[in-house]
Protein backbone atom coordinates (compact mmCIF):
# COMPACT_ATOMS: atom_id res chain seq x y z
CA UNK A 1 0.00 0.00 0.00
CA UNK A 2 1.43 3.11 -0.84
CA UNK A 3 1.82 6.23 1.67
CA UNK A 4 0.39 9.64 1.97
CA UNK A 5 3.80 11.51 3.03
CA UNK A 6 6.81 12.00 0.89
CA UNK A 7 9.98 14.03 1.38
CA UNK A 8 11.90 16.64 -1.19
CA UNK A 9 14.60 18.68 -1.66
CA UNK A 10 15.44 21.72 -3.77
CA UNK A 11 18.77 21.25 -4.26
CA UNK A 12 21.89 24.51 -3.38
CA UNK A 13 21.67 25.03 -7.34
CA UNK A 14 17.94 25.42 -8.00
CA UNK A 15 18.01 27.74 -4.50
CA UNK A 16 20.89 30.09 -5.61
CA UNK A 17 19.00 30.25 -9.25
CA UNK A 18 15.77 31.73 -7.45
CA UNK A 19 13.58 28.61 -8.18
CA UNK A 20 12.03 28.14 -4.92
CA UNK A 21 8.74 29.70 -5.31
CA UNK A 22 8.38 28.21 -8.77
CA UNK A 23 9.36 24.98 -7.76
CA UNK A 24 7.02 25.47 -4.58
CA UNK A 25 4.09 26.28 -6.51
CA UNK A 26 4.58 23.60 -8.94
CA UNK A 27 4.39 21.15 -5.98
CA UNK A 28 1.40 22.81 -4.69
CA UNK A 29 -0.15 23.03 -7.75
CA UNK A 30 -0.16 19.09 -8.76
CA UNK A 31 -2.28 18.46 -5.21
CA UNK A 32 0.99 18.40 -2.78
CA UNK A 33 -0.04 20.07 0.77
CA UNK A 34 3.14 21.08 1.99
CA UNK A 35 3.18 19.60 5.98
CA UNK A 36 6.64 20.94 7.05
CA UNK A 37 9.19 23.09 5.27
CA UNK A 38 12.81 24.65 6.43
CA UNK A 39 15.53 26.00 4.83
CA UNK A 40 18.91 25.03 5.84
CA UNK A 41 22.79 24.00 4.69
CA UNK A 42 24.13 20.49 4.76
CA UNK A 43 27.01 20.05 6.53
CA UNK A 44 29.46 17.81 4.43
CA UNK A 45 29.36 14.95 7.25
CA UNK A 46 25.10 14.97 6.85
CA UNK A 47 25.33 15.04 3.58
CA UNK A 48 28.08 12.03 3.30
CA UNK A 49 25.12 10.67 5.75
CA UNK A 50 22.15 11.65 3.93
CA UNK A 51 23.62 9.69 0.82
CA UNK A 52 25.67 6.91 2.32
CA UNK A 53 23.34 4.24 0.02
CA UNK A 54 25.72 5.67 -2.70
CA UNK A 55 29.17 5.73 -1.06
CA UNK A 56 30.38 3.18 -3.55
CA UNK A 57 29.56 5.28 -6.55
CA UNK A 58 31.70 7.30 -8.53
CA UNK A 59 29.73 10.32 -8.28
CA UNK A 60 29.50 10.08 -4.92
CA UNK A 61 32.15 12.70 -3.89
CA UNK A 62 30.97 15.08 -6.41
CA UNK A 63 27.33 14.65 -5.10
CA UNK A 64 28.22 15.10 -1.29
CA UNK A 65 30.39 18.60 -2.19
CA UNK A 66 27.52 20.13 -4.01
CA UNK A 67 24.74 18.91 -1.16
CA UNK A 68 26.79 20.50 1.18
CA UNK A 69 28.06 23.85 -1.09
CA UNK A 70 24.56 25.97 -0.46
CA UNK A 71 21.11 26.36 1.12
CA UNK A 72 18.24 23.61 0.83
CA UNK A 73 15.00 23.84 1.20
CA UNK A 74 13.56 20.32 2.93
CA UNK A 75 9.96 19.68 2.52
CA UNK A 76 7.55 16.76 3.68
CA UNK A 77 4.56 16.44 1.22
CA UNK A 78 1.27 14.80 1.58
CA UNK A 79 -1.21 13.33 -1.17
CA UNK A 80 -2.70 9.92 -1.48
CA UNK A 81 -0.12 8.04 -3.56
CA UNK A 82 2.67 10.32 -3.08
CA UNK A 83 6.28 8.82 -3.80
CA UNK A 84 4.98 7.74 -6.87
CA UNK A 85 3.07 10.66 -7.85
CA UNK A 86 5.95 12.75 -7.02
CA UNK A 87 8.68 10.74 -9.14
CA UNK A 88 6.65 11.57 -11.79
CA UNK A 89 6.37 15.83 -11.13
CA UNK A 90 10.21 15.72 -10.86
CA UNK A 91 11.05 13.91 -13.97
CA UNK A 92 13.64 11.47 -14.53
CA UNK A 93 17.01 12.11 -12.79
CA UNK A 94 18.77 13.76 -16.06
CA UNK A 95 16.93 16.59 -17.04
CA UNK A 96 17.52 15.76 -20.95
CA UNK A 97 15.65 12.72 -20.42
CA UNK A 98 12.88 14.09 -18.26
CA UNK A 99 9.36 14.68 -19.74
CA UNK A 100 8.17 18.09 -20.25
CA UNK A 101 6.80 20.52 -17.68
CA UNK A 102 8.51 18.41 -15.29
CA UNK A 103 10.49 19.84 -12.22
CA UNK A 104 13.98 18.80 -13.52
CA UNK A 105 12.99 19.47 -17.29
CA UNK A 106 12.59 23.09 -16.37
CA UNK A 107 15.01 23.80 -13.50
CA UNK A 108 17.80 21.38 -13.85
CA UNK A 109 21.15 22.53 -14.66
CA UNK A 110 22.71 18.81 -15.61
CA UNK A 111 22.72 15.53 -14.37
CA UNK A 112 24.61 16.29 -11.01
CA UNK A 113 22.56 19.40 -10.40
CA UNK A 114 19.49 18.29 -11.09
CA UNK A 115 17.28 20.70 -8.90
CA UNK A 116 15.69 18.52 -6.56
CA UNK A 117 15.51 15.20 -4.29
CA UNK A 118 12.32 13.11 -3.99
CA UNK A 119 12.26 10.00 -1.76
CA UNK A 120 12.29 7.01 -4.02
CA UNK A 121 9.87 4.55 -1.53
CA UNK A 122 7.50 4.72 1.70
CA UNK A 123 10.66 3.51 3.57
CA UNK A 124 13.19 6.38 2.43
CA UNK A 125 10.78 8.87 2.57
CA UNK A 126 10.30 8.09 6.23
CA UNK A 127 14.17 8.14 6.83
CA UNK A 128 14.79 11.10 5.08
CA UNK A 129 11.90 13.14 6.85
CA UNK A 130 13.49 11.86 9.88
CA UNK A 131 16.92 12.98 8.94
CA UNK A 132 15.46 16.16 8.12
CA UNK A 133 12.79 17.24 10.52
CA UNK A 134 12.38 14.89 13.74
CA UNK A 135 16.38 15.81 14.85
CA UNK A 136 15.69 19.07 14.53
CA UNK A 137 12.78 18.83 16.73
CA UNK A 138 10.57 20.47 14.25
CA UNK A 139 7.06 18.59 14.31
CA UNK A 140 4.89 17.90 11.27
Amino acid sequence: MSGNKTFTMIKPGAVGNGFIGPILDKITTAGFKIIALRMTQMTKSEAEDFYDVHNERPFYEELVDFMSSGPIVAAVLEKENAVEDFRTLIGATNPDEAAEGTIRKLYAESLGHNAIHGSDSDENAEREIVFHFATKKIFY
